[in-house]
């Protein structure tokens, strides 16, 4: 089959054997496949997590029909839809642990599918078990334009969020997040722009915010979290160091909580997944979660696909399909 692999020279396209599922797996053939932030790096040649390097298949979310499943496959079945997080998701099959997949609704198509699973996963940890949101308090996603800060907003308005403020340096962008949750939007490059979210808050501050930036952004981020809130640190797109207040941080008693999946297992990836499907599964099988489909593009060009996402051009989800 066909594969998008990591060589010395970038990404590149190669006929690899099959594989072949576990007893808790699923193969599958994949009708569409999302592009990811951490696809960058490692097609680069990066380690994610214990994954990566010369070699290594590339693509960590993909949806398509089961054609082989395992013993232990959670139920799953042959012909079944599912969407599915893991790895080799640029190719003509991949195969997933059954706890890294979801029931794909009946009316939702292979490219609507596909831009959902690892972004449901990650904001309902980020914003409901990490965050500990409830209905009432205020939330700001810090970085908010990317698919997975878009689902992050609306995650936290059908949760009941009594405000939620979502950030971009970009006016287009930010002139767009209302039409994924956001209340207000706010340019965190502007100066003052915590007083902005301060002024917003009455002066209180927002609960909760789900910080996908970092680097330099952090210090601000502080001064615009209420005392006694929380900060979940998901991303790291503007830095993976900088200066940080402490003073600041312990002043309005803050908890800073770091979260990544490179260091999940999959029975931790599979309790996430059970409050995805209590909390959140009724509003997205329901039809009212949406994402922008920014492109869709031929497997063979995910090499030119991830110089598009590298460009920082885009709005929302870029994909490619194998035409298989």
């Amino acid at each position: 089959m066909k594969a998008a692999v990591v060589t010395p020279s970038g990404p590149e396209i190669r006929d690899v054997a099959m594989p072949e599922p576990g007893p808790t797996e699923v193969l599958v053939k994949i009708r569409a496949a999302a592009l990811n932030r951490a696809d960058l790096g490692m097609a680069s040649g990066h380690m994610h997590g214990a994954s990566g390097g010369e070699g290594s298949p590339l693509g960590l979310e993909w949806a398509g029909e089961v054609v082989e499943a395992g013993t232990d496959a959670g139920g799953y079945k042959v012909g079944d839809r599912v969407m599915c997080s893991g790895l080799g998701g640029f190719a003509e099959y991949a195969v997933a642990d059954h706890r890294r997949c979801f029931p794909v609704p009946d009316s939702m198509t292979w490219s609507v599918a596909t831009c959902f699973p690892v972004a449901l996963r990650t904001m309902a940890d980020a914003v409901l078990i990490n965050g500990g949101m409830v209905a009432g308090e205020s939330v700001m996603i810090l970085g908010a334009s990317s698919g997975v800060g878009l689902v992050g907003m609306q995650i936290a308005r059908h949760a009941g969020a009594a405000r939620v403020i979502g950030t971009s340096t970009t006016p287009d962008r930010r002139a767009r997040l209302a039409d994924y949750g956001a209340d207000h939007a706010v340019d965190p490059s502007a100066p003052g722009w915590a007083d902005e979210v301060l002024a917003l808050t009455d002066g209180r501050g927002v609960d909760l915010v789900v910080d996908m930036l970092s680097g330099p952004y952090i210090n601000d981020a502080l001064a615009c979290t209420a005392l006694g809130g929380r900060i979940v640190n998901v991303g790291r797109l503007a830095g993976t160091t900088g200066d940080f207040n402490f003073d600041l941080h312990a002043l309005r008693r803050i908890s800073y909580i770091g979260v990544t999946f490179r260091t999940r297992t999959v029975e931790d990836v599979a309790a996430i997944n059970t409050r995805v499907m209590q909390d959140v599964w009724p509003h997205f099988a329901a039809g009212r979660y949406h994402l922008p489909h920014d492109r869709e593009m031929p497997l063979m060009q995910i090499a030119d696909a991830l110089r598009e996402m590298s460009a920082n051009t885009h709005f929302g989800k870029i994909t490619v399909t194998p035409g298989n």
